[in-house]
């Protein structure tokens, strides 16, 4: 009896146990990680999405000029922030900003995975990460002075590096993404951490846009709740605890132009994408200057090390791939 308790006891430590660090790439990662999702129940039949408005197109410098400008915030959004560890905020950018963001990843996703993302369902999540080193119009919207501003005055920080960009793409058909909370996958010895989340397109209840559980603290409720490498049990665990306790989540639609910032201690989740179109999104994230990397890197972390190659664990994360965004020399 106490041989098959030890063996069951064994399998649970296994399926808990992420303290292995990641051994694959990143869309292996994003693959794993979709499919940890609790998905259970009727499939939504796919609906044909809104025309995408039309705008004028701006020129590359034109939508450099805009990106680097800063952009106001009142108290109240700020300690709105602060209070429940993500906000919302209109007109961040422009629609044709947005819009040529969205033409420029098309065109590469099309590139590295050989489909379009607007034509062909493939029920996938794809992603694309660290690609402002060598694309110079991405580079302006993940290095952009009033992202990163935005980010250092919400934290409440002097200055913010970035930790990396990540291109992610819910095709047509694709399932939720998982409850979770992003200090799981940042290796950093702080919790001045911040993702802005960048819709490539109006962005519908029917495609899946970010959904956040509030305020902030709600983290604290979960804590028992086990992290496991496989299954759906962390997901559906999660759900049940917010549920019991009456959790509140904001679950809205995107405007063009609308960007999300949510803490790295902030749960969110998003529903499938019920759409014929892909909900893509550019994700940058932004942590105070002078964090550290924590001792411990786990699978959860991904393939940091591209994001901060020669850095090792306890040392301070600023390698050439993480610059200030905040402030910048011409501030």
């Amino acid at each position: 009896m106490k041989k098959s308790q030890d063996k069951i006891n064994s399998k649970m430590s296994d399926a808990a146990d992420i303290s292995k660090p990641w051994d694959k790439d990143n869309q292996a990662w994003w693959d794993w990680y979709v499919g940890l999702a609790d998905n259970e129940g009727k499939k939504d039949s796919i609906i044909t999405a809104d025309p995408l408005p039309s705008f004028a197109i701006p020129s590359d410098d034109e939508a450099v000029s805009e990106l680097s400008k800063t952009y106001h915030l009142e108290n109240e959004q700020i300690d709105f922030f602060r209070k429940n560890g993500f906000i919302k905020l209109k007109k961040v950018f422009s629609p044709g900003v947005v819009l040529k963001l969205r033409a420029e990843l098309i065109s590469l996703l099309k590139k590295e995975f050989n489909v379009d993302p607007d034509k062909e369902a493939h029920d996938r999540f794809l992603s694309l990460e660290m690609i402002w080193p060598k694309n110079k119009l991405l580079r302006a919207y993940v290095l952009s002075p009033r992202l990163g501003q935005i980010s250092a005055d919400l934290l409440g920080v002097q200055a913010v590096r970035l930790y990396h960009d990540n291109v992610l793409a819910k095709q047509a058909g694709c399932g939720r993404t998982p409850w979770h909370f992003d200090d799981h996958h940042f290796p950093l010895d702080t919790n001045d951490v911040v993702t802005a989340w960048v819709p490539a397109q109006p962005t519908p209840i029917e495609m899946g846009p970010l959904s956040f559980a509030y305020p902030l603290d709600v983290h604290n409720l979960v804590n028992a709740v086990t992290f496991e490498k496989t299954g759906t049990g962390y997901d559906k665990g999660v759900s049940e605890v917010f549920k019991q306790n009456g959790v509140s989540v904001n679950e809205t639609p995107f405007e063009l132009g609308e960007v999300s910032f949510h803490h790295n201690l902030n749960f969110h989740t998003a529903s499938s994408n019920r759409t014929n179109r892909s909900r893509i999104a550019l994700a940058n994230t932004y942590y105070r200057d002078g964090a550290r990397v924590i001792k411990s890197p786990t699978m959860v972390s991904g393939d940091w090390q591209k994001f901060m190659p020669n850095i090792k664990p306890g040392e301070v994360a600023a390698s050439p791939l993480n610059p200030i965004c905040w402030p910048t020399d011409d501030k």
